[in-house]
């Protein structure tokens, strides 16, 4: 076992937290997530030596998971629901529209590192559809200009 004073700096204090408890493994994975926005490599490594699990476990957790990345994020998620009842009222057209806006297909991050875009199955707010969410804000089929709004309101 490390020492706390050998451990990385981004997830020091997230171990010292969780106090190296192995059936915390989920929640330590979020917290660096959350953290990090992603799950770089050598923290994965870091983990599994800190609570003595071997590496096979964590990258299982880490890639079973959706809620966890082993690339770089964004620092907002774009998402767009493309379930049955938003699929029929255009969801592809506005994946579309939002991947031209963006420069970058679902599953990618714009090179600055601001927006990640994902689609999901279902956000559970079919009477909306389509609906694309950023960070934790819906929107409703949004027009061009709305959506270049929107976008712009997120970036610092």
């Amino acid at each position: 076992m490390k020492k706390a004073a050998e451990k990385p700096t981004e997830i020091g204090e997230i171990m010292d937290k969780y106090r190296n408890d192995e059936s915390t493994l989920i929640q330590i994975l979020l917290d660096v997530q959350h953290r990090m926005r992603w799950l770089p490599k050598d923290l994965l490594f870091s983990i599994s030596r800190e609570l003595d699990l071997p590496l096979t476990q964590v990258y299982h957790a880490a890639t079973f998971y959706k809620a966890f990345s082993l690339e770089p994020r964004g620092e907002h998620t774009v998402t767009v629901c493309m379930g049955t009842a938003c699929h029929v009222r255009s969801a592809p057209m506005l994946l579309e529209k939002v991947s031209r806006r963006l420069g970058i297909r679902a599953g990618q991050t714009t090179r600055d590192e601001q927006f990640t875009l994902t689609t999901v199955n279902c956000m559970g707010c079919c009477a909306l559809g389509p609906v694309v969410a950023i960070d934790d804000d819906y929107y409703s089929n949004p027009s061009g200009t709305e959506l270049d709004k929107t976008l712009r309101e997120h970036i610092p």
